[in-house]
């Protein structure tokens, strides 16, 4: 579980206020630590991979307000996000309980390699009143290729802390990108907060994946396989 709760963007000043001596304990379902393989480690390439933003749609994601970095073992990379949030309440537009974002990304990997993400670790921060809700979801996959299992998961106010959700996916369902083909990978996400019986003309229940200094990021965990030699 992660100790520090700040965020950039439109949510700092949610959680400044948000935020009590009293409630400033980080509170998150329990989820799988993230683990790799040794049979992918042991795979790994050596190989600069490089990831760049193709297209950013959605209202979590204006252009520019997505960054992606791979890690420096290239098991992995990160996408942070500075404008993710979606809240109801005092001081929401009616259409801010739900936000989302469709990244495009040009993923270039040594030659001879192909790569699946075995899992995706999602972060972010909750404020949610008691009576309110608030939901994740993400799906990933390569064009022209199947989505994958759209995953979800629901929180329940009272919740005030940083959250943490993974997804895996099992070794006999990986899709890993073609061999000897160019396919873009597609990252859809979702928050949406859900004021139930809370009262909204009091307070304010909102979730983020917004964050400026890296603390809050999603990491999608790679999988390697070694491509069969070209045909002569």
């Amino acid at each position: 579980m992660f100790k520090s709760v700040y965020v950039g963007g439109a949510a700092a000043a949610l959680v400044a206020a948000a935020l009590t001596p009293a409630t400033a304990t980080a509170t998150s379902p329990a989820v799988s630590s993230p683990t790799s393989s040794a049979a992918s480690a042991a795979l790994t390439p050596d190989g600069n991979i490089t990831i760049g933003v193709v297209k950013a749609n959605g209202s979590g994601c204006r252009p520019g307000s997505a960054a992606v970095a791979v890690s420096p073992d290239n098991t992995a990379f990160t996408v942070t996000y500075s404008e993710y949030l979606a809240q109801v309440g005092v001081g929401a537009k009616p259409t801010d309980f739900r936000k989302n974002c469709q990244l495009l990304l040009n993923v270039n990997v040594p030659q001879g390699f192909t790569y699946a993400v075995a899992q995706a670790d999602y972060r972010g921060f909750a404020s949610l009143a008691r009576g309110a809700g608030g939901t994740q979801k993400a799906s990933y996959y390569f064009q022209g290729m199947s989505d994958t299992d759209r995953r979800a998961h629901s929180f329940r106010g009272p919740l005030e802390g940083n959250w943490q959700v993974t997804d895996k996916t099992a070794v006999e369902s990986l899709e890993y990108a073609p061999c000897g083909g160019k396919r873009d990978f597609n990252i859809n996400t979702e928050l949406l907060v859900d004021k139930g019986y809370s009262d909204t003309a009091r307070s304010t229940s909102f979730m983020t994946m917004d964050s400026t200094d890296g603390s809050f990021n999603t990491v999608y965990h790679f999988s390697w396989k070694k491509c069969p030699p070209p045909r002569r």
